[in-house]
Protein backbone atom coordinates (compact mmCIF):
# COMPACT_ATOMS: atom_id res chain seq x y z
CA UNK A 1 0.00 0.00 0.00
CA UNK A 2 1.27 3.52 -0.47
CA UNK A 3 0.83 6.48 -2.69
CA UNK A 4 -0.21 4.52 -6.01
CA UNK A 5 -2.55 2.06 -4.20
CA UNK A 6 -4.37 1.41 -1.22
CA UNK A 7 -4.38 -2.02 -2.02
CA UNK A 8 -4.02 -4.80 1.10
CA UNK A 9 -4.15 -8.54 1.57
CA UNK A 10 -6.33 -10.29 4.15
CA UNK A 11 -4.26 -11.05 6.54
CA UNK A 12 -3.11 -6.97 7.22
CA UNK A 13 -6.72 -6.29 8.66
CA UNK A 14 -7.25 -5.48 11.60
CA UNK A 15 -10.23 -4.08 13.70
CA UNK A 16 -11.27 -0.57 13.03
CA UNK A 17 -10.09 -0.28 9.78
CA UNK A 18 -12.14 1.57 7.43
CA UNK A 19 -11.98 -0.52 3.94
CA UNK A 20 -13.27 -0.30 0.74
CA UNK A 21 -13.81 -2.30 -2.54
CA UNK A 22 -14.60 -0.56 -6.07
CA UNK A 23 -17.63 -1.11 -7.69
CA UNK A 24 -19.04 -1.24 -10.98
CA UNK A 25 -16.03 -0.48 -13.49
CA UNK A 26 -14.24 1.74 -10.57
CA UNK A 27 -17.00 3.99 -10.79
CA UNK A 28 -17.23 4.48 -7.03
CA UNK A 29 -16.03 2.34 -4.19
CA UNK A 30 -18.53 0.99 -1.18
CA UNK A 31 -17.12 1.47 2.24
CA UNK A 32 -17.32 -0.45 5.50
CA UNK A 33 -15.45 -1.44 8.92
CA UNK A 34 -13.75 -3.77 9.70
CA UNK A 35 -14.62 -5.44 12.82
CA UNK A 36 -12.37 -8.83 13.07
CA UNK A 37 -13.42 -12.66 12.95
CA UNK A 38 -13.96 -11.97 8.79
CA UNK A 39 -16.81 -9.45 9.59
CA UNK A 40 -17.78 -5.87 8.17
CA UNK A 41 -20.29 -3.48 9.75
CA UNK A 42 -21.43 -1.50 6.45
CA UNK A 43 -24.45 1.01 5.13
CA UNK A 44 -25.96 0.14 2.27
CA UNK A 45 -28.97 1.40 0.26
CA UNK A 46 -29.42 -2.27 -1.59
CA UNK A 47 -27.04 -4.53 -3.29
CA UNK A 48 -26.60 -3.14 -6.76
CA UNK A 49 -28.25 0.26 -5.47
CA UNK A 50 -25.26 1.81 -3.37
CA UNK A 51 -25.36 4.66 -5.88
CA UNK A 52 -28.83 5.65 -3.98
CA UNK A 53 -29.83 8.53 -6.50
CA UNK A 54 -33.58 6.63 -6.46
CA UNK A 55 -33.58 7.17 -10.06
CA UNK A 56 -33.32 4.80 -13.04
CA UNK A 57 -29.63 6.29 -12.83
CA UNK A 58 -29.41 3.31 -10.07
CA UNK A 59 -30.37 0.82 -13.09
CA UNK A 60 -28.19 2.07 -15.35
CA UNK A 61 -25.48 2.21 -13.37
CA UNK A 62 -26.04 -1.40 -11.84
CA UNK A 63 -25.98 -2.64 -15.39
CA UNK A 64 -22.36 -2.63 -15.51
CA UNK A 65 -21.34 -5.05 -13.02
CA UNK A 66 -24.13 -7.82 -11.79
CA UNK A 67 -23.73 -8.80 -8.52
CA UNK A 68 -22.25 -12.60 -7.97
CA UNK A 69 -24.59 -15.42 -9.46
CA UNK A 70 -25.47 -18.39 -7.22
CA UNK A 71 -26.58 -18.81 -3.86
CA UNK A 72 -26.99 -16.52 -1.07
CA UNK A 73 -24.22 -17.35 1.51
CA UNK A 74 -24.48 -19.41 4.20
CA UNK A 75 -22.80 -16.73 6.83
CA UNK A 76 -24.99 -14.01 5.74
CA UNK A 77 -28.11 -15.10 3.75
CA UNK A 78 -29.12 -13.29 1.26
CA UNK A 79 -28.56 -9.70 1.24
CA UNK A 80 -29.67 -8.55 -2.74
CA UNK A 81 -32.44 -6.78 -0.95
CA UNK A 82 -30.63 -5.76 2.44
CA UNK A 83 -30.39 -1.94 3.16
CA UNK A 84 -29.32 0.39 5.80
CA UNK A 85 -26.48 -0.46 8.26
CA UNK A 86 -25.58 -4.41 8.10
CA UNK A 87 -23.09 -6.66 9.12
CA UNK A 88 -21.79 -9.16 6.57
CA UNK A 89 -18.90 -11.57 6.00
CA UNK A 90 -16.21 -10.03 3.98
CA UNK A 91 -16.27 -12.09 0.79
CA UNK A 92 -19.91 -10.72 0.27
CA UNK A 93 -18.64 -7.18 1.36
CA UNK A 94 -16.35 -7.54 -1.20
CA UNK A 95 -18.38 -8.77 -3.53
CA UNK A 96 -16.16 -10.27 -6.07
CA UNK A 97 -13.75 -7.17 -5.61
CA UNK A 98 -10.55 -6.49 -4.39
CA UNK A 99 -9.64 -5.21 -0.82
CA UNK A 100 -8.56 -1.39 -0.20
CA UNK A 101 -7.74 0.58 2.81
CA UNK A 102 -8.81 4.09 3.88
CA UNK A 103 -6.30 5.70 5.58
CA UNK A 104 -6.19 8.70 7.80
CA UNK A 105 -3.97 11.48 9.03
CA UNK A 106 -2.40 11.91 5.59
CA UNK A 107 -0.09 14.69 4.31
CA UNK A 108 -1.78 17.85 2.03
CA UNK A 109 0.58 16.72 -0.58
CA UNK A 110 0.05 12.91 -0.16
CA UNK A 111 -3.85 13.87 0.11
CA UNK A 112 -3.75 16.02 -3.05
CA UNK A 113 -1.80 13.42 -5.18
CA UNK A 114 -4.66 10.74 -4.62
CA UNK A 115 -6.31 12.78 -7.38
CA UNK A 116 -9.33 10.17 -6.80
CA UNK A 117 -11.76 11.17 -4.14
CA UNK A 118 -12.44 8.91 -1.26
CA UNK A 119 -9.11 6.93 -0.59
CA UNK A 120 -7.64 9.24 2.14
CA UNK A 121 -7.91 12.40 3.96
CA UNK A 122 -6.41 14.66 6.63
CA UNK A 123 -8.71 13.46 9.56
CA UNK A 124 -7.34 11.93 11.98
CA UNK A 125 -8.32 8.33 13.26
CA UNK A 126 -9.81 7.44 16.79
CA UNK A 127 -8.42 4.44 18.86
CA UNK A 128 -9.72 1.18 17.42
CA UNK A 129 -12.03 0.92 20.36
CA UNK A 130 -14.17 4.13 19.79
CA UNK A 131 -14.26 3.19 15.88
CA UNK A 132 -15.85 -0.30 16.72
CA UNK A 133 -18.02 0.93 19.67
CA UNK A 134 -19.89 3.42 17.26
CA UNK A 135 -20.01 0.66 14.07
CA UNK A 136 -21.77 -1.37 17.15
CA UNK A 137 -24.06 1.10 18.07
CA UNK A 138 -25.25 2.39 14.90
CA UNK A 139 -25.56 -1.12 13.39
CA UNK A 140 -28.57 -1.54 16.20
CA UNK A 141 -29.74 2.04 15.93
CA UNK A 142 -29.22 2.87 11.92
CA UNK A 143 -27.45 5.89 10.17
CA UNK A 144 -30.21 7.56 8.76
CA UNK A 145 -31.52 6.95 4.69
CA UNK A 146 -29.02 6.94 2.39
CA UNK A 147 -28.04 9.73 -0.01
CA UNK A 148 -25.90 9.62 -2.58
CA UNK A 149 -24.28 13.32 -1.60
CA UNK A 150 -24.75 13.74 2.10
CA UNK A 151 -24.95 10.27 3.50
CA UNK A 152 -23.64 7.35 1.67
CA UNK A 153 -21.75 4.21 3.23
CA UNK A 154 -18.02 6.28 3.24
CA UNK A 155 -20.05 8.90 5.46
CA UNK A 156 -20.76 6.16 7.63
CA UNK A 157 -17.43 4.61 7.91
CA UNK A 158 -15.65 8.10 8.28
CA UNK A 159 -17.83 9.01 11.03
CA UNK A 160 -17.14 5.83 12.67
CA UNK A 161 -13.56 6.62 12.68
CA UNK A 162 -13.80 9.93 13.51
CA UNK A 163 -16.51 11.03 15.18
CA UNK A 164 -17.31 13.56 12.99
CA UNK A 165 -20.45 15.28 11.43
CA UNK A 166 -20.88 18.32 8.87
CA UNK A 167 -23.11 20.39 10.92
CA UNK A 168 -24.18 22.52 7.74
CA UNK A 169 -26.91 21.50 5.04
CA UNK A 170 -25.14 23.88 1.93
CA UNK A 171 -22.67 21.17 1.45
CA UNK A 172 -21.83 17.47 0.86
CA UNK A 173 -21.45 15.54 3.55
CA UNK A 174 -17.63 13.59 4.85
CA UNK A 175 -17.15 11.58 1.82
CA UNK A 176 -14.44 12.22 -0.45
CA UNK A 177 -16.02 10.38 -3.08
CA UNK A 178 -19.17 12.80 -3.60
CA UNK A 179 -17.00 15.66 -2.67
CA UNK A 180 -14.63 14.78 -6.03
CA UNK A 181 -17.71 14.42 -7.98
CA UNK A 182 -18.69 17.77 -7.20
CA UNK A 183 -15.51 19.14 -7.96
CA UNK A 184 -14.99 17.67 -11.14
CA UNK A 185 -18.34 18.79 -12.04
CA UNK A 186 -17.76 22.02 -11.49
CA UNK A 187 -14.81 22.32 -13.08
CA UNK A 188 -16.15 20.84 -15.97
CA UNK A 189 -18.95 23.34 -15.94
CA UNK A 190 -16.58 26.59 -15.57
CA UNK A 191 -14.07 25.10 -18.48
CA UNK A 192 -17.31 24.35 -21.00
CA UNK A 193 -17.64 28.83 -20.64
CA UNK A 194 -14.12 29.60 -20.84
CA UNK A 195 -13.39 27.09 -23.40
CA UNK A 196 -13.33 29.26 -26.36
CA UNK A 197 -11.22 32.50 -24.81
CA UNK A 198 -8.53 29.94 -23.61
CA UNK A 199 -6.04 27.82 -24.91
CA UNK A 200 -6.80 23.95 -23.83
CA UNK A 201 -3.27 24.08 -22.16
CA UNK A 202 -4.06 26.90 -19.79
CA UNK A 203 -7.88 25.44 -19.65
CA UNK A 204 -6.20 21.82 -18.65
CA UNK A 205 -4.20 23.53 -15.94
CA UNK A 206 -6.58 25.76 -14.22
CA UNK A 207 -9.05 22.66 -14.49
CA UNK A 208 -6.40 20.79 -12.76
CA UNK A 209 -5.98 23.48 -9.74
CA UNK A 210 -9.60 24.17 -8.89
CA UNK A 211 -10.52 20.49 -9.17
CA UNK A 212 -7.30 19.98 -6.15
CA UNK A 213 -8.88 23.21 -4.14
CA UNK A 214 -12.17 22.13 -4.63
CA UNK A 215 -11.22 18.46 -2.42
CA UNK A 216 -8.71 19.89 -0.22
CA UNK A 217 -11.02 22.36 1.38
CA UNK A 218 -13.96 20.22 1.28
CA UNK A 219 -11.94 17.39 3.27
CA UNK A 220 -13.71 16.68 6.50
CA UNK A 221 -9.62 17.37 8.66
CA UNK A 222 -9.77 20.51 6.55
CA UNK A 223 -13.19 21.68 6.65
CA UNK A 224 -14.68 24.12 9.97
CA UNK A 225 -18.02 23.21 9.61
CA UNK A 226 -17.80 19.76 11.06
CA UNK A 227 -18.40 18.74 15.03
CA UNK A 228 -17.54 15.92 17.11
CA UNK A 229 -21.13 14.39 18.12
CA UNK A 230 -20.67 11.64 20.53
CA UNK A 231 -22.85 8.39 18.62
CA UNK A 232 -25.09 8.35 21.70
CA UNK A 233 -26.17 11.87 20.82
CA UNK A 234 -26.63 11.25 17.06
CA UNK A 235 -28.97 8.60 17.76
CA UNK A 236 -30.83 9.88 20.51
CA UNK A 237 -31.07 13.89 20.71
CA UNK A 238 -31.59 14.23 24.48
CA UNK A 239 -28.24 12.85 24.97
CA UNK A 240 -26.73 16.04 23.69
CA UNK A 241 -26.73 18.68 26.46
CA UNK A 242 -28.20 21.62 24.38
CA UNK A 243 -24.17 22.51 22.98
CA UNK A 244 -24.13 25.86 20.82
CA UNK A 245 -21.91 26.47 17.67
CA UNK A 246 -20.92 29.90 16.65
CA UNK A 247 -20.90 30.28 12.72
CA UNK A 248 -20.26 33.84 11.04
CA UNK A 249 -21.06 35.94 14.42
CA UNK A 250 -24.16 34.03 14.72
CA UNK A 251 -24.71 31.71 17.97
CA UNK A 252 -27.02 28.67 16.86
CA UNK A 253 -28.38 25.96 18.90
CA UNK A 254 -27.99 22.56 17.31
CA UNK A 255 -30.44 19.47 18.03
CA UNK A 256 -29.16 15.88 16.96
CA UNK A 257 -31.67 14.53 14.18
CA UNK A 258 -33.11 10.60 14.99
CA UNK A 259 -31.52 7.93 12.81
CA UNK A 260 -35.02 7.41 11.26
CA UNK A 261 -36.28 11.21 10.89
CA UNK A 262 -32.90 12.61 8.87
CA UNK A 263 -32.11 12.20 5.57
CA UNK A 264 -28.48 12.48 6.93
CA UNK A 265 -26.26 12.75 9.87
CA UNK A 266 -25.72 16.45 9.45
CA UNK A 267 -26.88 18.24 12.38
CA UNK A 268 -29.83 20.40 12.27
CA UNK A 269 -29.34 23.95 13.41
CA UNK A 270 -32.66 26.29 15.21
CA UNK A 271 -31.25 29.87 15.50
CA UNK A 272 -32.80 31.99 17.57
CA UNK A 273 -34.43 29.37 19.46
Amino acid sequence: MGVLSNKIGRETLKPGDHIYSWRHAWIYAHHGIYVGEGRVIHFTRAAGEEVGTGTALDRVISSFSAMPAGPPCEACGDLSVASGVISSCLDCFLSGGELYLFEYGVSPAFFLFKARGGTCTLAVSDPPDDVLHRASYLLENGFGIYNIYKNNCEDFAIYCKTGLLVITDISAGQSGQASAFLAAASTIESAAVTYLSTSVSVLAVVGCVKYCVSRFVSDIGIRRDVKKIPVEAFVNPSALDGPTITMNGVSTETTVPTATASDGPSIRKNIGG
